[in-house]
């Protein structure tokens, strides 16, 4: 099994930044794509983020220009930084990773996600 933690939500003042972190642990051969989605209130759970091993990354247009992804691959790690907060960006942060485990047999796709952390701009 794959382990997400995500850390780094909080409380900022519209215009303000805060980094995410998302680090992947357990049986994990490689990971293909990292990536954070977003779920308001009363909305469905949207991508924002994601970025390849080889480091081709997608934004959704909403954060395009203030959001950047990142990702150590020697830490199975992940970066989300956002800059220029709206109180719209107010959701919560889950974090996805998507690779493959080693088996006694081969390797076995895994899709796993994180527990979500809270990211709450003010006006």
């Amino acid at each position: 099994q794959v382990q997400l933690v995500e850390s780094g939500g909080g409380l900022v003042q519209a215009g303000g930044s805060l980094r995410l972190s998302c680090a992947a642990s357990g049986s994990i051969f490689s990971i293909n794509t990292m990536g954070w989605y977003r779920q308001a209130p009363g909305k469905q759970r949207e991508l924002v983020a994601t970025i390849t091993g080889g480091g081709n990354t997608n934004y959704a247009d909403s954060v395009k220009g203030r959001f950047t992804v990142s990702r150590d691959n020697a830490k199975n790690t992940a970066y989300l930084q956002m800059n220029s907060l709206k109180p719209e960006d107010t959701a919560v942060y889950y974090c996805n990773a998507r690779g493959y485990s080693p088996t006694s047999y081969g390797h076995l796709g895994f899709d796993s996600w994180g527990q979500g952390t809270q990211v709450t701009v003010s006006s």
